[in-house]
This record gives structure tokens, C-alpha cells and sequence, in this order.
């Protein structure tokens, strides 16, 4: 354990020059303490390190000095090599250098982790996609890119779901975020996180203000924000339904994430019995997808708003 984290320092002050005591400690999770008797041991191994005292002091290397020890283990080698797919580097224009990079990391390695890695790159890959989804439209990700990595100010001409006609809106971007193979632009508006979808971005252009971010919120940490306010929203309409078991499983890979947990299954041979949870009575025509596979049970509204539906589809097929 010492090691690695004596190795940790190294790397850390290597790449970024001069950190405090403090936030290596934070990085670490030990105590400062702990991180002085560390940097006297590389000190005492002919490393050197040493400490600077005052406002703007902290820990730093003696300028020019570089290791070339990567300090990887064989499980961190393989993890560099599990590749997502390349839509996502491509996306960012990043793709033929993810492939220089991972060229430049192979051949930095100890030759003992090598073939791992190799054999682990060929063998294993992590596309984000689901099957049979339709392909989003392609997002031009430049100026948004150019945004967060710069530190400026956007204006952009956005079009929500459903509406009519693009809006404008100045934002103060935190960072770009890629979920299931969709594209979304973290930002404040007015002060308020708000998430817009890169492909609803009909135009964009950078002012010539800095961003203003609210203090010490960071893209990690606005992102699970907002991401827990979609997905632990109130579901107030609770739906009792029965699926037949030959259909369960293909019921339950599209609609699982609705089944109110515990799942509780109840039923005979032939159903099987649970609850689901929406957010609004016309959300629940999503069962129809399903045939006669589901039968809703109760609320009496969501059996009317079912057969409302599926009388206008008869009538329109007739």
C-alpha cells in the first residue's frame, strides 16, 4: 500500500508541478501527517522532492526532473485497453488519437503486462448502444467542445422536445456528457443546472465572456444532480397489472425499470401479477406495445385510457 501511494506523489507532483499537503492527503485519503513521512521517504530514496512553505507553497519536484516509471499494475494495464466504442471518441474528433495513444501506452508498458493487454483490447469491447434504438441524429459537438474546454460563455438556438420553434439561451457550460450514445451539454441557466441534448442544438457560438459558474460546483458532481432528478422524480400512478410468463422476460427487459420494487410476483400458471409506476395517465399507453401479453388490472382510469386508445386504433385500421 505504501508503495503505491509513495508512487501515487510522484506521478501526482510529476504531472501537476507543485500540490499542497492537504490535497494530497484528500487525494489519498490518509492523513497529512502521513504525507510528510512519505515525502521524506522518496527523499531518502534519492527523489528529489521537497516542501515549500507559506501562502503558495506546497510539495514539488526540482524542475526537470522525470521518471519513466508508469507504475501500472497488469489489472490497470487491462483496464486502459477496455475500449468503448470509437462512436464516442469520433464524436469529439478524437478517435485516431485514442488509437496513437493506446499505441504510445503499449509500448510504455513492462513487457510482462503486454500480452494481456493486447489479448484484452481484442477480446473485450463495451459498446454503450441498445438494441433496436434508433440512431440519434448526429450532434456537431465543435463549438460545444470549444466551450468547456475554454472556459467561455454560450449562446445557443435550442429546440425542445416537442416544441415548435428553437429558443435562445445564453449558458455557462460545465462539460459534455455522453449517456446510452446520447450527447448532453451540462450548463447553469441563470444560475439553475439544466441539461440541453447535443442534437437539439441547432446553432451555437462562443462569447467573449468567461463562463460563470456557481463556486465549487464541478461537471462530476452537477451531472449526478440532475441525473437524480430524472430518474427519482415522484411516479404518483401506480398501475396493478398481470403479464403473461411467456412474455415476462421480454416485459421486464423493456419495462423493468417501471416494476415497483420489491418485485414482488404474485400469480397462477399462466400470469404472473406486479405493480408498475408512472408519471401520468397518458404515459401508461406504453403498455399496448405488449398486445394482449398485459392486462392492467387497476386503476379503472388506466383500463379506460387503454381501451380509449385501442377503440380509435380498431376504428382506424377497420
Amino acid at each position: 500500500m505504501k508503495s503505491d501511494r509513495l508512487l501515487s506523489i510522484l506521478l501526482l507532483l510529476q504531472t501537476r508541478g507543485r500540490v499542497t499537503a492537504v490535497e494530497l492527503a484528500e487525494r489519498l485519503e490518509v492523513s497529512t501527517r502521513t504525507i510528510y513521512r512519505d515525502v521524506e521517504s522518496l527523499s531518502t530514496a534519492g527523489v528529489p522532492v521537497y516542501a515549500e512553505r507559506g501562502r503558495h507553497g506546497g510539495i514539488t519536484l526540482l524542475p526537470g526532473f522525470r521518471t519513466d516509471v508508469t507504475g501500472l499494475t497488469s489489472d490497470e494495464a487491462r483496464a486502459l485497453f477496455v475500449l468503448v466504442a470509437q462512436s464516442t471518441h469520433a464524436a469529439l474528433g478524437l478517435d485516431n488519437a485514442l488509437g496513437s495513444a493506446l499505441r504510445k501506452v503499449m509500448a510504455a508498458l513492462p513487457a510482462a503486462h503486454r500480452p494481456a493487454a493486447e489479448l484484452t483490447s481484442r477480446r473485450i469491447l463495451v459498446d454503450p448502444g441498445r438494441w433496436w434504438y434508433r440512431p440519434t441524429p448526429e450532434a456537431d459537438l465543435d463549438v460545444l467542445q470549444t466551450a468547456v474546454l475554454t472556459d467561455r460563455r454560450l449562446r445557443i438556438h435550442y429546440r425542445h422536445g416537442g416544441a415548435t420553434a428553437p429558443r435562445d439561451y445564453t449558458v455557462d457550460p460545465y462539460g459534455l456528457v455522453a449517456k446510452a450514445g446520447v450527447w448532453y451539454l451540462v450548463a447553469d441557466r441563470d444560475g439553475t443546472p439544466r441539461l440541453f441534448r447535443a442534437d437539439r442544438v441547432v446553432a451555437a457560438s462562443l462569447l467573449d465572456e468567461p463562463v460563470r459558474r456557481r463556486p465549487g460546483a464541478e461537471l462530476k458532481g452537477v451531472w449526478e444532480e440532475l441525473r437524480r432528478g430524472i430518474e427519482e422524480r415522484p411516479m404518483p400512478l401506480r398501475v396493478r397489472a398481470r403479464v403473461r410468463r411467456t412474455g415476462l422476460d421480454r416485459f421486464l427487459r423493456i419495462a423493468g425499470a417501471l416494476v415497483v420494487p420489491p418485485q414482488e410476483m404474485a400469480g397462477d400458471g399462466e400470469w404472473t401479477e406486479l405493480e408498475l409506476a408512472y408519471p401520468t395517465l397518458a404515459a401508461t399507453r406504453h403498455l399496448l406495445q405488449f398486445g394482449t401479453e398485459v392486462e392492467v388490472l387497476e386503476p379503472p382510469e388506466v383500463r379506460a385510457e387503454l381501451a380509449t386508445v385501442a377503440t380509435a386504433l380498431t376504428a382506424l385500421y377497420d
